[in-house]
């Protein structure tokens, strides 16, 4: 039998599990509701912040598989930049000086946990490519005293009952749509500025092959490329010509160290499965079915990214639906909606299904939908 640890590594390997894993998570954004939680649970979880181990408490809470996140203790260091940072009410303002000129973005907080959004992002023209790219190629990351240790002490805490992972820069396309420029400004770059782009985006990938190098160094078992690539942000056009490169560079270095690469990408992806399979990436993460995304089925997923790439399934039943159902109100569909996956996934040498938690989804729902997964998890891998 194998261990929680063994079985998840061997549906990143292709090779038939013990069970189809289901793996929970929590952060900031995916906050479990406290509506009928475990007092001890909601004590040990506190207020969820990103990679302080909630994701493994929350997980074995509920008897699910653990991938655990959090990154270690890194320093940015700069030699040419200076780096301008202005506290204000309503959230800060970041200005960073190069010996070109200046680039500054605004954020403002939306709670007190330090989530936000972006109110002026730094790319605003054309003018502003070379300016980020002389940012990104003055940038070091150095690993601070005991980083290695922090990994290793993580690692063991988790132990057999699963993997760990980080999240790490995604494509520099999808860095653009979702960090330095947003969706309108990246939309007229593409049209008007499609040189200067690719030049920035080559500063940009050295940049992060550094960092990928860097942890993957570290024993991660997985890193995450954080692309939240949507069709409905980035065009299979544009994937193509910009990311088929960048993510077989990125995963070629990963795999020197043993450490697997996933694209989480849990948008609106089915046009760009048949993209996805061109490349060496090793799982898609969070893909999401309909009513959530734009896929009607864990078959036809299958289908259209090969044998080769594991898929890292959104239960979406946990969003409040599910395919052929409104709510979480409607237990016989969501049910039957979780056996379809699983039957889908069968034998399930390339599937592993994830379990967030949402705020508007109460702890008993969440149990029921773990308890509906725990049905089918040894009887479809096979």
């Amino acid at each position: 039998m194998s261990t929680p640890r063994e079985n998840l590594l061997k549906v990143f390997r292709h090779e038939t599990p013990d069970w189809i894993p289901v793996t929970g998570h929590v952060d900031p954004y995916n906050q479990p509701s406290r509506e009928g939680m475990d007092p001890a649970l909601a004590k040990a979880l506190g207020t969820v912040q990103w990679g302080d181990g909630s994701t493994r408490i929350f997980s074995q809470y509920l008897g699910l598989d653990v991938m655990d996140f959090f990154g270690p203790p890194v320093t940015v260091q700069r030699r040419h930049v200076t780096v301008e940072h202005i506290d204000r009410p309503d959230g800060w303002a970041t200005i960073y000086k190069t010996p070109h000129g200046e680039l500054r973005e605004v954020h403002a907080r939306v709670r007190e946990d330090g989530t936000s959004y972006c109110q002026e992002h730094l790319v605003k023209s054309g003018d502003d490519l070379p300016l980020l790219a002389s940012i990104l190629e003055d940038e070091e990351h150095v690993l601070n005293d005991g980083a290695a240790e922090s990994v290793r002490r993580r690692k063991a805490l988790v132990g057999d009952q699963g993997l760990i992972r980080c999240y790490m820069p995604g494509t520099p396309l999808g860095m653009m749509v979702r960090v330095y420029s947003g969706v309108e400004t990246i939309a007229y770059l593409w049209a008007d500025h499609r040189d200067e782009l690719h030049r920035l985006f080559e500063v940009m990938e050295e940049n992060h092959l550094r960092q990928f190098r860097l942890y993957a160094s570290l024993g991660y078992d997985v890193l995450y490329g954080t692309d939240d690539t949507s069709t409905t942000t980035i065009s299979p056009a544009m994937f193509e010509e910009f990311c088929l490169g960048y993510t077989d560079h990125v995963a070629d270095a990963v795999h020197e160290y043993g450490t697997f690469y996933a694209h989480h990408s849990c948008g609106l992806i089915r046009d760009l499965l048949d993209l996805y399979r061109q490349t060496r990436m090793d799982a898609v993460d969070a893909l999401c079915l309909e009513p959530i995304g734009d896929l009607p089925s864990i078959a036809e997923a299958k289908v259209r990214l090969g044998p080769a790439i594991t898929i890292i399934a959104a239960l979406v039943q946990m969003g409040g639906g599910s395919p052929g159902s409104a709510s979480m109100n409607d237990r016989a569909a969501v049910a039957e909606s979780i056996a379809q996956m699983f039957r889908d996934a069968a034998p399930g040498d390339d599937i592993i299904f994830g379990l967030a938690a949402f705020p508007h989804i109460n702890m008993e729902q969440t149990a029921f939908v773990a308890q509906e997964c725990r049905k089918h998890q040894r009887r479809y891998a096979r």
